[in-house]
């Protein structure tokens, strides 16, 4: 069974940086892409980042792209996101994903970032 566990969020103020981590286990994390995705308070998850398998292509929302950073080491089964410049607006649990990241029980329990001054 696959387990994602995020960590890495808190409390940060508008401008700042965060990186978010998540460890996978129980499934072949090298030949899965992965995802970021988030949830803003009383919305909707919304798609933020992916990363192919191998690490070699990335891909961003407008709402992030040029601001946030996704990567892997395969080696340890580990996700990245890089935040920085973070606006209000980013405030939202962030979930890492394996594809399809639509698909129940393929997120994580998520990681909180609130951006706030």
């Amino acid at each position: 069974e696959a387990q994602l566990v995020e960590s890495g969020g808190g409390l940060v103020q508008p401008g700042g940086s965060l990186r978010l981590s998540c460890a996978a286990s129980g499934f072949p994390f090298s030949t899965y892409s992965m995802n970021w995705v988030r949830q803003a308070p009383g919305k909707g998850l919304e798609w933020v980042a992916l990363i192919f398998s191998t690490g070699d292509t990335t891909l961003y929302s407008d709402s992030v792209k040029g601001r946030f950073t996704i990567s892997r080491d395969n080696a340890k089964n580990m996700l990245y996101l890089d935040m920085n410049d973070l606006k209000t607006e980013d405030t939202a649990m962030y979930y890492c994903a394996k594809d399809p990241w639509r698909q129940e029980g393929n997120r994580g329990q998520g990681t909180q970032v609130t951006v706030s001054s």
